[in-house]
């Protein structure tokens, strides 16, 4: 199967994946093996080790690589760890311009890891190209951002940033978790390098952990894989076939998410008890046309500020039933977050406040369930809230 051949939906199911030739299985078997018999000294069937080489998953890194149109894919054991190892491809002394309303997990492994080995890290709101000239240096290495961003649903001009930066020389990364492949590709629009926590609607059913990167750039391939097996933080057989069943319904999964959202994003925008709603799908939204022109739809995630404090903030997400108060997004169950306490928390209260994310800040995950049980499950905390 080329990629040319077939849509998206049809990859999602097919792409890398073949019926067992031993067995006939429709499914990609798990091969839980730690190695590899070989029939003579360095003559093998394509694997010795299981972390250097797996079956399930070479299946799950080509089918991922199709839907996000790179020539090579890399998975590994979280998204954390697929940030670690993209940044390990890097030395002491590179700088680099990073968004700077950034997952807290990122922040943490650029903050209290990177540092520590001499690179340098900007923050900016990359909305404005001027940041990105104020901050370029001599040794600028490469711009990381997410579109959109986490909790605050920023939308960056990926196409513009990324000629930008070849103009530079400067390479530049595209954390898409929020979109997944079925409603943005990043490398399609000039970015370097994808990366995923594939935890999220890639898995789709809250039960899995995973990362990945994808390029079109071989030497960068060839760096990574090297670093995956190297630094060992690779997934496990089983991970990746969960992986692999999640990947199969994505399409239809986020259209459900896009969907519910959407319409959840305008409700919460005519609530008396909402002072801003974060959605890139409103027309409201100050990135909405940028947002238009690089999805094929609006994603699951939306953010909110209610008109009250922390307490009131507090009383809502003690209130709801069928949004879960938990951390993590892109499952098909719905969750309810607050992020100054729960995902940012690593990140300095000084700057979670500079770029918004205040006590009164709400992050959803919104969820495929019937629309009309979601919406009267958040209209009944509201009550609570004074």
């Amino acid at each position: 199967m080329t990629d040319s051949e077939f849509e998206f939906a049809t990859r999602a199911i097919h792409a890398g994946q073949a019926p067992d030739p031993s067995t006939g299985a429709i499914m990609t078997p798990v091969f839980q093996s730690s190695t590899f018999v070989q029939e003579s000294p360095g003559k093998h069937k394509g694997y010795e080790y299981a972390r250097t080489q797996n079956p399930t998953r070479k299946a799950l890194e080509e089918n991922l690589a199709s839907l996000e149109a790179a020539s090579a894919g890399i998975c590994f054991s979280s998204g954390c760890a697929a940030a670690n190892a993209m940044m390990m491809s890097f030395g002491p002394g590179d700088h680099f311009i990073v968004a700077d309303d950034v997952y807290g997990g990122t922040f943490r492994i650029f903050d209290k890891v990177m540092r520590r080995f001499g690179q340098e890290f900007d923050y900016a709101d990359l909305r404005k190209i001027s940041e990105l000239d104020r901050l370029r240096k001599q040794n600028t290495k490469m711009i990381w951002l997410e579109s959109p961003t986490n909790p605050l649903l920023k939308i960056f001009d990926i196409k513009r940033i990324s000629q930008w930066a070849k103009e530079h020389g400067i390479l530049v990364l595209v954390d898409n978790t929020f979109m997944s492949p079925a409603l943005q590709n990043p490398l399609l629009l000039g970015a370097d390098f994808v990366l995923h926590s594939t935890t999220k609607y890639i898995g789709g059913h809250s039960d899995v952990v995973g990362g990945f990167i994808g390029t079109n750039l071989p030497d960068w391939a060839e760096k990574l894989r090297f670093l995956q097996n190297t630094l060992g933080g690779v997934p496990a057989p089983w991970d990746c076939f969960l992986c692999l069943r999640g990947s199969k319904t994505l399409a239809l999964r986020m259209a459900q998410h896009s969907k519910n959202a959407l319409e959840i994003a305008k409700r919460l925008e005519r609530h008396p008890k909402v002072e801003r709603v974060m959605y890139p799908g409103l027309e409201s939204h100050p990135d909405f046309q940028v947002a238009s022109q690089q999805m094929k739809d609006f994603g699951g995630m939306l953010s909110f500020v209610l008109k009250s404090n922390l307490q009131g903030a507090t009383s809502f997400l003690e209130s709801t039933k069928i949004f879960s108060l938990a951390e993590s997004l892109g499952g098909v169950e719905s969750l309810i977050e607050h992020p100054a306490i729960m995902t940012h928390a690593s990140i300095p209260r000084e700057m979670r406040e500079k770029i918004g994310v205040s006590d009164s800040l709400i992050r959803l995950s919104v969820g495929i369930e019937a629309l009309e049980d979601l919406w009267k499950d958040l209209d009944q905390a509201f009550e609570k809230v004074k």
